[in-house]
């Protein structure tokens, strides 16, 4: 009796498999078809996500947005206070009688001026803070947290404070300067000469403690291995903080002096109540110089031009920050 053999038919390689093939021993079988379901590809936010959106959406659009959108749109018009006729749109009038208003250029240069003069100072004093804050020593918490105090004060507070600092009869400044014999003080914020001086210090004095703690944080990220690995090649406190500590804290150094930088050029309230923009303009901010337009004189439209201006620098100083960072990032 002859045995009959189940085993499939052999077949030549390359040759088409028969439908019920198992195949080959230890073949893979066919991949299934994937199901196409799910989200589709480039939506991010389906229309549920939105109404979690429109809670902080809604602030922006209406506090930060619109009063921005109509103030560049008052810069088209003749916009006055106490007119009876209505406005006018003038289009492009005002930013022509702007270039050649000497005034305002004087303040946009006295601008960019107390920018630098605050946020070199600001810079490099805070670096210095942060450095000796970083060190083990006593009452370290404690030296913290009174090097966050000014930050922690309002701007018009530090204004009336190094108000009475600077006061001509009864400041703490005039009284150290008549005990040490050093003569008779001055009027340091009526001054030509010192008032713009006398506000940097307190601008500087002001913003320090911002600068000190983001300095510090990326001082705390830096690893304690480095240094040891430096110290034992033999490289001196400057050696390892130009070689270790530098290339750490450059990208934070960047980041918050380009951001200093923007807030001192829109600085208004600090410079408002000590000097009021005086004497004689020595201290007129670009800001200040809008305001006075708007508020004491009545001219909302020019004013609103002069805004406009400001934006566009604060702007274009933003985008060269950006591509700085975004070239930096390519380099890394």
């Amino acid at each position: 009796m002859t045995s009959v053999s189940t085993a499939p038919p052999s077949r030549e390689p390359g040759e088409p498999r028969e439908p019920g093939d198992p195949g080959e021993p230890g073949a893979r079988p066919p991949a299934r078809p994937r199901r196409t379901g799910g989200r589709p590809p480039g939506k991010i936010l389906d229309h549920g996500a939105w109404f979690l959106v429109l809670p902080a959406l809604i602030p922006i659009l209406v506090l930060s947005v619109g009063p921005l959108l109509y103030g560049i749109a008052l810069a088209f018009t003749d916009s006055q206070a106490g007119r009876t006729t209505p406005t006018q749109w003038i289009g492009t009038l005002n930013f022509r009688d702007l270039l050649h208003d000497t005034l305002f250029w004087d303040s946009f240069g006295i601008g960019l001026l107390w920018a630098v003069g605050v946020t070199v100072p600001q810079f490099l004093l805070a670096l210095g803070l942060a450095l000796l804050l970083n060190q083990e020593l006593r009452f370290r918490r404690l030296a913290r947290a009174l090097a966050i105090i000014p930050w922690a004060m309002p701007e018009v507070v530090v204004g009336i404070m190094w108000r009475l600092v600077y006061n001509a009869d009864a400041g703490i400044l005039n009284e150290t300067i008549r005990d040490l014999g050093l003569g008779e003080g001055r009027d340091w914020l009526t001054g030509l000469a010192t008032a713009l001086p006398a506000v940097i210090v307190v601008g500087v004095w002001a913003g320090m403690p911002q600068t000190t703690v983001a300095l510090l944080a990326g001082l705390q990220n830096t690893r304690r291995e480095l240094h040891e690995a430096a110290a034992l090649d033999g490289a001196g406190a400057w050696r390892r903080f130009r070689t270790v500590t530098w290339p750490a804290l450059r990208p934070i150094a960047l980041a918050i002096t380009a951001l200093n930088f923007i807030w001192n050029v829109n600085a208004f309230a600090l410079v408002y109540v000590l000097t009021a923009g005086g004497p004689g303009g020595r201290t007129r901010l670009p800001m200040l110089f809008a305001y006075e337009e708007a508020f004491r004189y009545g001219q909302f439209g020019y004013a609103a031009a002069m805004s406009c201006v400001m934006v566009a620098v604060i702007s274009v100083l933003l985008a060269l920050y950006l591509v700085g960072r975004l070239r930096g990032g390519d380099d890394q």
